[in-house]
């Protein structure tokens, strides 16, 4: 059971059959007061109008025994003087309720007093029939059949008989027929349209939702078999579901693209790493066995060259790992001459500009472009700092030969050497440039190649301003 309301589709029903069965049961007693409400105002008006009826015959002085009304064909009637006494009643009327008197037998009326007012304090004239009814629910027995009914009570003036009052009865059995009719009809409709919209409802949702469990299966093939060059169908419906199949897409090819760059980047490291270690084994190897022949500034070289692939390295899991940046103020024109202090055929040229960020990593990018700028130059290397509108500029440019522009992206690429220039012996393992952009990138800004004033290469790191 709680793996069937688990469903989307199951609550999609369940909560569309619940909304709509509470409004068919707003909507059915609202029909159904409505239906009683209308019913019982029409048989007030009935009885009103048999009430007037009577009224009149009093007022035009009829005898008590002649009166119309009394046959109780219409319903039960009822005539009380202004003392509450029973004075004229339909015939047969064996029991009443809901007027002021449940007597059924006449008593002999007692002689008028003159005074033209009601109890009420409203003043009619002899022969005068009051304007306002009042009307009240009962029941009464006539002959034997007991009902319920409406009354009206209508006050008269007579001449000779005082101030009376005439109550009327109209029978309620159409109200309650109509009434239990139409309940009926709500007690079998409403289930067997529930279970329509139940059924409509669950067939929709299933027909809507078919995408999705494709999806979901194609995920979960996936998933066991690990092979993210597969995709999950996309439906041709341009809706939420066609979307989310989409994302699921782009979401599938980025990971794929990860993971592939992640496994060449195992690769690529652990063949960059072997070679020194195997350097480094062979040097000692020959010096534990001929310790005349040791080679010490080739194993310091070897040492420094691996700790320097390991620090790459690291600080590439790092910023793989999404390692954010820190808040500090770096002043790249310090930073620049910072760098440049040392290094032979290099010259500054920069304004102060301030940026938010690691002043280790900037730092960094700085080293390994003005590293890679030397490598290339024939003899000359220029840094510059400027502002161009909300951003810093740091260009560093050299007079070699330049990057080929079809090279100009993929030299951003780990562990990526174009030319000789850029083998294991010159100290280069393809990561620099590629540790520059990803520091560049988390710090908001880019990195860009292009061709320098000297007709060589030109790096241009741009970051926000501070």
């Amino acid at each position: 059971m709680s793996r069937l309301f688990g469903s989307v589709r199951a609550r999609a029903t369940l909560g569309a059959t619940l909304v709509v069965a509470v409004a068919l049961v707003a909507a059915g007693t609202a029909v159904l007061l409505s239906l009683r409400s209308n019913l019982i105002g029409e048989a007030g008006t009935q009885a009103e109008r048999s009430a007037r009826a009577v009224a009149s015959e009093l007022a035009a002085g009829t005898p008590y025994d002649k009166l119309s009304g009394l046959d109780g064909d219409d319903g039960p009637v009822q005539v009380l003087d202004e003392d509450g006494r029973l004075v004229a009643a339909s015939e047969d009327l064996e029991r009443i309720s809901g007027t002021d008197s449940t007597r059924v037998e006449p008593q002999p009326a007692a002689s008028p007093d003159g005074d033209d007012e009601d109890d009420s304090g409203e003043s009619l004239a002899p022969g005068e029939i009051s304007g306002e009814s009042v009307f009240s629910n009962g029941s009464a027995t006539i002959d034997g059949d007991t009902e319920d009914y409406r009354f009206a009570a209508v006050e008269v003036e007579t001449r000779d008989r005082g101030h009376l009052e005439v109550y009327a009865g109209w029978p309620l059995a159409a109200e309650h027929g109509a009434v239990r009719t139409a309940l009926t009809v709500m007690l079998i409709g409403f289930p067997l349209l529930l279970a329509v919209v139940a059924g409509v409802t669950w067939l929709v949702t299933r027909r809507a939702l078919r995408p999705v469990e494709g999806i979901r299966r194609e995920m979960a093939a996936i998933t066991r078999s690990e092979d993210l060059a597969r995709r999950v169908p996309e439906p041709d419906t341009h809706d939420e579901i066609a979307r989310l199949a989409s994302t699921t897409n782009e979401t599938l090819a980025a990971l794929e693209t990860s993971v592939e760059r992640q496994r060449r980047f195992v690769a690529d490291a652990s063949h960059e790493l072997r070679s020194p270690i195997a350097s480094l084994r062979t040097q000692l190897e020959v010096a534990a066995a001929h310790p005349e022949l040791l080679d010490l500034d080739g194993a310091v070289e070897d040492t420094v060259r691996l700790q320097r692939l390991a620090a790459d390295l690291l600080l590439l899991a790092r910023l793989d790992a999404g390692e954010r940046p820190g808040d500090a103020t770096v002043d790249l024109a310090a930073l620049a001459r910072e760098e440049a202090t040392g290094r032979t055929g290099v010259s500054v040229r920069a304004e102060a500009v301030e940026v938010a960020g690691s002043r280790g990593q900037l730092g960094r990018v700085l080293a390994n472009l003005l590293d890679n700028a030397q490598r290339h130059a024939r003899s000359a290397v220029t840094v510059s700092v400027r502002r161009e509108g909300d951003r810093a500029v740091v260009g560093v440019a050299d007079d070699g030969d330049g990057v080929p522009e079809a090279d100009r992206e993929r030299i951003f690429e780990r562990f990526v050497r174009l030319d000789a220039a850029r083998s294991r012996d010159d100290g280069g393992a393809g990561l620099g440039l590629a540790i520059a952009r990803d520091v560049a990138v988390r710090h908001g800004g880019t990195l860009t190649a292009g061709r320098g004033p000297a007709g060589g290469a030109l790096f241009e790191l741009r970051l926000p301003l501070r």
